[in-house]
């Protein structure tokens, strides 16, 4: 089985945060903590679940860079960009049709884009 690493966009400059998720209206809210949550239950059942998690935004990163004269900490992150990943799920998939699969699971969920991209394998 091949692991797949799918990804959930944003393509703002607004950070959404567990807290801001709050400003959501309430149904609309539960709705999609429901449609997410049975997702990552039907991906457990079936095997496939690795893990998942959802990012903090990209103001609160640390870019770490080490060179032969020392190492360096930058606040903030390394890529200043609108779009930026804010969660993920690695899971586990015959093949990339599967894990497309999934991912159009995901996206309805979500009402949101989600990238797939499979982790390389180690060499033999």
């Amino acid at each position: 089985m091949t692991q797949y690493f799918l990804t959930l966009p944003h393509d703002t400059a607004d950070e959404p945060t567990m807290e801001s998720m709050q400003d959501m209206d309430p149904a609309e809210l539960e709705a999609l903590m429901t449609a997410v949550e049975k997702f990552n239950t039907d991906l457990d059942e079936a095997g496939a679940f690795v893990t998942a998690g959802g990012l903090e935004p990209p103001s609160t990163a640390v870019t770490v860079e080490t060179t032969s004269t020392g190492t360096t900490r930058t606040p903030g992150p390394f890529v200043k960009a609108d779009q930026y990943v804010g969660g993920f799920w690695i899971i586990e998939a015959a093949d990339q049709e599967a894990a497309l699969v999934w991912a159009e699971q995901a996206s309805a969920a979500l009402h949101s884009r989600v990238e797939v991209r499979a982790l390389q394998s180690a060499p033999e």
